[in-house]
């Protein structure tokens, strides 16, 4: 199981062991030259040499005890490594020092939010949510933002604490929902890609409630099955899902839950503030009831 997926529910505390540190040998990654996810094209010979020092220098953030060009080759779904890779390169290609790299990688707002995963809410940023789908009335006083899978277990599981909140809370609670399909989840995109295509329609949570109750028996075939039983126009459904209209929009989803620190999924942001924690309707209420209490801090729409 990814580390980052358990961590997004962790379903006896908030914190998990982080990944056994893999020997340097195991992998090859202190002398490989292209690293998975981690674009060095537009660097010169002597940045990429640069780049590459650093990134087997420095360490990655989610907890796996190995540095960013170690977590790259060993554990290339890592949104951390990845991330912080990108600031590395980013870096260099600006001209910065080594000195500087290592400054600017502590100080990133990636490497603040893990710092902070000891705390149940983390401190409020901006998620961007405009045009995302909303469960709930525009002026509830809280406002859930959900990165998540439709084909993740975790997040299936998600789906009856988060309905069973916004039936406590009717007036007072909305969730927002933002796509964050994970690599190794086959299916996951196409779900993404069908939902959107559903929104466009004005049945997305018709979509979603379906996607997640077959989430183990996605396929092309399936989805297009459950799209038909929504009562989607199929001529054009096929056509958007054809057209891959919608792949800026779940890839800028991506980038931006990565920006605000999502590792896995489900993952949660209260008014704004990462939530740390299981996904459970007991755990979740009394935060809420303590949020209400708060003046509001509602995530802004770009």
């Amino acid at each position: 199981m990814n580390f980052r997926l358990a961590l997004a529910l962790g379903a006896a505390s908030l914190l998990l062991p982080a990944f056994a540190q893999t020997p340097a040998g195991d992998a090859g990654w202190v002398t490989v030259r292209d690293l998975p996810g981690v674009d060095m094209s537009k660097l010169t010979a002597a940045q990429k040499d640069q780049a590459l020092k650093a990134l087997r220098k420095e360490d990655c953030t989610c907890g796996c005890q190995m540095r960013l060009a170690q977590c790259r080759v060993v554990d290339p779904p890592c949104t951390d490594s990845k991330a912080l890779a990108a600031i590395v390169v980013t870096a260099v290609q600006a001209g910065k020092t080594s000195a500087a790299i290592h400054d600017e990688l502590i100080h990133s707002r990636l490497a603040r939010l893990r710092a902070d995963q000891n705390r149940v809410l983390g401190d409020p940023q901006e998620i961007p949510i405009a045009g995302a789908p909303v469960r709930g009335p525009a002026s509830a006083r809280v406002t859930i933002v959900e990165f998540s899978d439709f084909e993740c277990p975790y997040c299936t599981r998600a789906v009856a604490a988060i309905d069973a909140l916004l039936k406590t809370y009717p007036q007072t609670v909305k969730l927002i929902y933002k796509q964050f399909p994970l690599e190794m989840h086959p299916h996951a995109r196409l779900a993404s890609e069908a939902a959107l295509a559903a929104q466009e329609q004005g049945k997305f949570w018709e979509m979603h409630d379906k996607l997640f109750a077959n989430s183990r028996q996605l396929s092309r075939e399936k989805i297009f099955a459950l799209a038909r039983e929504t009562g989607l126009d199929m001529t054009r459904f096929q056509k958007d899902i054809d057209s891959g209209k919608f792949i800026p929009r779940i890839d800028r989803d991506i980038r931006e839950g990565e920006e605000a620190g999502v590792g896995g999924t489900p993952t949660l942001f209260i008014d704004g503030k990462h939530y740390n924690g299981p996904v459970t309707e007991a755990v979740l209420k009394p935060i809420l009831d303590q949020e209400l209490k708060q003046p509001s801090t509602v995530a802004s729409a770009h």
